[in-house]
């Protein structure tokens, strides 16, 4: 009754010998070649990164370019359009890129995929375009009690609504912030906003408009017309009346 067992087990166990023996006499006469093989594979994995790395530094130029031209916002077209290779070696890069500086990127069903990459400049004029806060008038306190047969106090006159205009200031001074301005040729938009007495974020919103200049000449006390450069992000004068 016992021997049954026993020669059962005997069989399971050739079974199982005969595929390992093969394994270890496959190995021992081809471990040389296997040996090359992943050299050769782990050699390949490096030459493509390297190749990847040589391939992004002459990339990088267009997309700072990008980057400054489209106010931080980029897709994969964009890249690939300007770069001229294909929109998943473009996709690749943006990832890569989003992971670097830890940019945000935002899935929609018209644009598709769009990463936005945040600069000191692109900040600013998110920083400008935000109306500054109105500070509502602090109400006097009384301490004493007032007598219930005492007249009312006068009110205060309700202040009229703040326009966009700043209190206005002198043409002398206007002038000598000028010359000092213009030594380098052109203003930032916190500058052109001062001169032409108005919030930076009128400026911000009016900057890209055919009728710009028109409008700043209006409000410049020397009638100078102004217009915006969209690759420097500055404001140069056309002309001047002396």
């Amino acid at each position: 009754m016992s021997e049954k067992p026993i020669e059962d087990n005997g069989k399971a166990f050739l079974v199982l010998l005969l595929p390992i023996s093969f394994l270890i006499i496959f190995l021992v006469a081809t471990w040389r070649i296997l040996l090359a093989v992943i050299f050769l594979v782990i050699g390949f994995k490096l030459w493509q990164e390297y190749q990847w790395q040589q391939w992004t530094v002459r990339v990088n130029p267009i997309f700072h370019q990008l980057v400054r031209e489209n106010q931080g916002r980029l897709t994969p077209m964009d890249l690939a359009i300007r770069g001229n290779f294909p929109g998943t070696t473009a996709k690749r890069y943006l990832d890569s890129k989003a992971s670097e500086f830890g940019a945000s990127i935002l899935n929609s069903e018209e644009a598709g995929q769009s990463y936005y990459f945040i600069t000191a400049s692109i900040l600013g004029n998110i920083l400008d375009s935000s109306e500054p806060i109105k500070e509502l008038p602090t109400q006097p306190v009384t301490k004493t009690a007032r007598s219930l047969l005492a007249p009312p106090p006068p009110t205060l006159k309700e202040e009229e609504p703040e326009t966009e205009s700043l209190p206005q200031a002198t043409h002398e001074e206007t002038k000598r912030s000028l010359e000092k301005q213009l030594v380098f040729g052109s203003l930032i938009q916190s500058e052109l906003a001062k001169r032409l007495n108005v919030y930076s974020s009128t400026v911000y919103k009016r900057r890209n408009d055919p009728e710009f200049p028109e409008w700043s000449r209006s409000r410049d006390p020397d009638g100078i017309a102004w217009s915006f450069s969209e690759k420097t992000k500055e404001f140069f004068p056309l002309d001047e009346e002396g």
